[in-house]
């Protein structure tokens, strides 16, 4: 009897070791594709809104398309801090290339989507600062099978994510 539990255990035991590590590391791999991917495409995106000046509607669909192409779902979150044209109704000695007089106010993603479909296009300054910030909303395999194997949960955890922001070098064009 006890060479027949022992033989189920080896068994058991190489099933394991055979199977499911390999698939635990390949799993593991393609969510460290996606998120260099995530990773590339938000600073490719931001650096480009920063260096032309202007969020368009067919560059925004790209990175959404780039996004999409690893297969997984994302929460993303832009933020434009424009740079107050008029700091010196507010203070008694504005100077806009002082360090610490710079005033700024937020636009956040909905504000920015909605602009995006009236306009086609948002205009940024010298001087503003374009953020985004990604990260999936769906359980990828790999956090599927640690759930599973380490008792791992939560709602709130995130394997894939990618954030940049850079400061308009130039003012976009309104046309």
């Amino acid at each position: 009897m006890s060479d027949s539990l022992i033989t189920i255990i080896a068994i058991f035991l190489a099933a394991i070791l055979m199977f499911i590590f390999p698939l635990m590391s390949m799993a593991d791999r393609t969510d460290d594709i996606s998120l260099l991917a995530v990773q590339t495409a938000t600073t490719e995106f931001v650096e480009e809104v920063g260096t032309t000046g202007r969020l368009t509607l067919d560059d925004y669909d790209q990175f959404i398309t780039t996004l999409s192409s690893t297969g997984n779902s994302y929460d993303i979150e832009l933020t434009i801090k424009h740079l107050d044209e008029n700091p010196g109704v507010k203070v008694t000695q504005a100077d806009i290339t002082k360090i610490g007089e710079n005033l700024y106010y937020n636009e956040y993603t909905t504000q920015i989507e909605e602009k995006l479909e009236e306009n086609g296009r948002v205009s940024l300054k010298e001087g503003d600062i374009f953020s985004a910030s990604v990260k999936n909303t769906n359980k990828t395999i790999a956090e599927m099978l640690r759930g599973f194997f380490y008792s791992i949960s939560g709602d709130n955890t995130y394997q894939i994510a990618g954030q940049h922001s850079a400061t308009v070098s130039v003012n976009g064009s309104s046309n």
